[in-house]
């Protein structure tokens, strides 16, 4: 089994390079994200905790989202792996997650991120919005805090993985064939 890490700024592609992967290589695509609304939506035991925390304006826990994880590698045993998008967002997560998957003998194959400008963000964010009507990412000084989030949460996870010799980056300016031919050649 496969373990791939998905890394990129917002607006980076990270979604459609994803998709590209799952057709191309029967890989299954976890986003946490996803994940806590489908857990919710289905009303499971993970779900009510995680609803409750995110209404009470709660970060969900790392063990609810670890057993979400869990739970979906368990669901998908029939894919050639995994490309974890969102996850883990943390230096505990990551922790966790290879000490999981150690525990099956397994780890983590590689850890991919897209890199972009962070005019760039701006600009893809931006247009995003004027496309799919998404009012939150009009506002360039949320994007610039999510863009500052991005920078100062990843940075641990790159050092951790750049020092497993798991790291690489992948240029995302050109086009969605470009990048992922690039994706593709590092897999």
């Amino acid at each position: 089994m496969k373990y791939y890490l998905l890394f990129g700024p917002p607006g980076a592609g990270k979604g459609t390079q994803a998709k590209l992967m799952v057709e191309k290589y029967n890989f299954h695509h976890v986003s946490t994200g996803d994940l806590l609304r489908k857990e919710i939506a289905a009303e499971t035991e993970l779900g009510k905790i995680a609803k409750q925390l995110i209404d009470n304006g709660n970060f969900v826990d790392d063990s609810i989202v670890v057993q979400m994880i869990k739970n979906e590698i368990a669901d998908n045993p029939d894919v050639a792996g995994f490309i974890f998008d969102g996850f883990p967002r943390t230096l505990p997560q990551a922790e966790i997650l290879d000490k999981m998957l150690a525990e099956k003998n397994q780890e983590v194959n590689k850890v991919l991120s897209i890199v972009i400008p962070d005019e760039m963000v701006f600009e893809r964010i931006l247009h995003r919005a004027s496309i799919e009507n998404r009012k939150d990412d009009t506002d360039r000084s949320i994007i610039q805090t999510r863009i500052d989030l991005y920078h100062n949460k990843t940075m641990p996870l790159i050092e951790y993985y750049s020092a497993q010799g798991k790291y690489q980056e992948i240029c995302g300016i050109g086009t969605v064939e470009e990048i992922f031919q690039k994706i593709s050649e590092n897999l």
